[in-house]
């Protein structure tokens, strides 16, 4: 399924086509790295995941959109823990794959949209 059919709210809103989750919500795995700026905020045996929602999202739902997406998140059941250490940088855990937690955040999104 297209990122079109998956989330058509997100997708009307967006400036240009995109057929890759990472070019608007960006879940990467959080390893062992003493070199990286968030290895202090995001310790990996907590914190499996490090996420960035890219300024294309933050667009479309703004700040006090932004700020509701962190509290809905904070709250979801698929993470153990959650930590926003910015408005649009997160770290959680969780057992879902990359994919699944930003399909599931781009639900959160898509479900923002009026």
């Amino acid at each position: 399924m297209s990122l079109k059919d998956e989330f058509p709210k997100v997708y009307d809103k967006l400036d240009k086509d995109y057929n890759e989750l990472r070019y608007l919500v960006v879940v990467d795995e959080n390893y062992d790295d003493i070199d990286s700026d968030e290895f202090d905020a995001f310790n990996p045996e907590d914190y499996n995941y490090i996420i960035y929602v890219t300024e294309r999202i933050q667009d479309i739902i703004g700040d006090e959109g932004m700020q509701k997406l962190a509290n809905t998140l904070e709250n979801e059941k698929i993470f153990e823990d959650f930590l926003a250490t910015d408005i649009d940088n997160y770290g959680v855990k969780s057992d879902l794959s990359e994919d699944g937690v930003a399909k599931r955040i781009l639900k959160i999104v898509e479900d923002m949209i009026s």
